[in-house]
């Protein structure tokens, strides 16, 4: 018996807090007293473990967390890549151009870096995010080529010597 009474003034209690948490029923509560009644006339009201079922796992569908700080990769107005632009502040770029030549040591630790990015990246990708960021490098290198290619043909001379 003295198991059952326990019982029920926990349960008296856990009523009383969750009653309590209601700012309103806070003082109706200091004035009303909870009476326990008797363990063979009180139905059970007790809250039965109810087995949940494990959240299935989220895609990733949420946008990601972006900082104010972070640089676009795209000229806000004119929706222009602008990657080149920080290309071109990089001190190895720099140094690299500072004398006009471009040599074999630069290129080899240009490529040692860009190789040791893309081993530090390339397994935090899934394999969407993979293929994305695959084509977006192809793009990009697709797109180099031809500016280069085409600032060279622009400063060629258009006529020929008549002289």
């Amino acid at each position: 018996m003295a198991k059952k009474q326990g019982k029920v003034k926990k349960a008296a209690r856990t009523v009383r807090k969750v009653v309590a948490k209601k700012p309103a029923a806070r003082k109706k509560i200091v004035a009303k007293k909870i009476v326990a009644k008797k363990p063979a006339t009180k139905k059970t009201t007790a809250k039965r473990a109810v087995a949940k079922k494990p959240a299935p796992p989220q895609a990733r569908t949420h946008a990601p967390k972006i900082s104010p700080n972070r640089m676009s990769w795209l000229d806000a107005e004119a929706r222009t890549p602008i990657i080149d632009l920080y290309a071109q502040q990089l001190d190895s770029f720099i140094s690299t151009i500072a004398d006009g030549k471009v040599d074999e040591n630069e290129v080899q630790s240009q490529e040692a870096r860009l190789v040791q990015l893309m081993q530090e990246i390339e397994p935090q990708l899934d394999d969407a995010m993979h293929e994305k960021i695959t084509r977006l490098l192809c793009e990009l290198t697709a797109y180099d080529i031809m500016q280069v290619l085409h600032t060279m043909q622009q400063a060629q001379p258009h006529g020929t010597f008549q002289g």
